[in-house]
């Protein structure tokens, strides 16, 4: 009996074992060497946004990607803030309704006045079509500081520079 059961769990075990699985040549074998690609997924592109593509719409992708992800990032970063309770001083308007006085989240979409909603989508427009642009041509797709903010970037050496942008 105990024979049976350990060949019964060292049969189970091997279901779990990886299996070899057969080579295939495709197209996105080309961005395999890609910064971002890491075991044990290698190249991951779940939707076959790049099947049949070439460098330049990979480039495209990663630049629209970094840049999504970052204003994503100050979304979220203005959530925090916000429901922290730190707000801009003073009054949103003419009538006196104060930053203080607009509530969190969705919530402060219908509570803001309908000018000052037009200005957030405007300025946000413009920092689409004329700043978070890769204007210089940059050091790698996605450099955004169009040779005005350095943050010390030019005195890494090429491995900090690698692993900075990986991570």
């Amino acid at each position: 009996m105990k024979l049976a059961t350990l060949a019964l769990l060292a049969g189970s075990a091997a279901a779990f074992a990886p299996s070899k699985v057969a080579q295939t040549s495709s197209a996105l074998n080309a961005f395999e060497s890609e910064l971002g690609v890491q075991p044990p997924l290698g190249f991951f592109d779940p939707l076959g946004l790049l099947d049949d593509a070439d460098q330049e719409r990979f480039d495209r992708l990663r630049y629209v990607e970094i840049k999504h992800g970052r204003i994503a990032q100050l979304a979220f970063l203005g959530q925090i803030v916000t429901r922290y309770g730190i707000t801009l001083p003073g009054d949103i308007d003419y009538s006196g309704t104060s930053f203080a006085s607009i509530p969190n989240g969705w919530a402060a979409v219908g509570a803001i006045p309908q000018a000052g909603l037009l200005q957030i989508i405007a300025f946000v427009g413009a920092l689409e079509l004329f700043v978070m642009k890769d204007i210089t041509g940059g050091e790698f797709v996605g450099d955004f500081r169009n040779e005005a903010l350095d943050f010390g970037w030019d005195t890494f050496d090429e491995d900090t520079k690698l692993s900075k942008r990986g991570i």
